[in-house]
């Protein structure tokens, strides 16, 4: 059987590119999922992909990366497909795994594909450490409102006569960003009653 599969890391992104590549191949079973490929064994259709392929299927996908992202989820892919005897097309890569070339090809493509990803990895941490190094501030930014109206609104929250919607909005901070603060107080209340015991 003709085996498609495709993913797309997030919902704003669209299947159509790859459903077009594999087209020509009159795929007659899909497996289709909105979801991050860093980790194999999270993405539910994948692994029901996995449990419903066996001898003589051939699993088309448009690229690698839409299978994994990551040489050990490769290979692990790869054995199970192995064990099932179950053959491998990746159109981007012109793999295909029927051929020993194939075979080989999709080896190499793994290892190189960790590379750049580890590559990536390096290149964001040099970022990261070039910009702390200069001073930027990184990740979100710090909000500001009066600690004096909180405290005075907190009180009222306390006893019940303020939600924390109309206390954020008292505020001018998201409703989010005020459950992170009343958690980091509560937490903080907690160790300095511990401290005083």
């Amino acid at each position: 059987m003709r085996v498609g599969y495709i993913r797309v890391s997030t919902t704003e992104q669209n299947e159509e590119r790859q459903i077009l590549a594999l087209k020509k191949f009159e795929i007659e079973r899909w497996f289709s999922e909105k979801k991050s490929g860093k980790n194999a064994s999270d993405r539910e259709q994948l692994q029901e992909m996995l449990r419903f392929v066996r001898d003589g299927d051939v699993v088309y996908v448009s690229e690698l990366s839409r299978l994994a992202r990551s040489t050990v989820d490769l290979y692990s892919i790869a054995a199970e497909f192995e064990k099932k005897s179950v053959q491998l097309v990746s159109v981007k890569e012109n793999i295909d795994t029927t051929t020993a070339t194939g075979r080989l090809l999709f080896g190499l493509l793994a290892v190189l594909a960790q590379f750049e990803r580890e590559l990536i990895h390096e290149r964001q941490a040099e970022g990261i450490a070039a910009a702390r190094a200069q001073g930027k501030s990184l990740g979100r930014p710090k909000v500001s409102y009066s600690e004096e109206k909180f405290d005075e609104l907190y009180s009222l929250y306390q006893k019940r006569l303020i939600t924390a919607v109309a206390m954020s909005q008292q505020l001018g901070i998201s409703p989010a960003t005020l459950y992170r603060i009343l958690a980091k107080k509560k937490e903080d209340d907690i160790k300095n009653t511990m401290s005083l015991s």
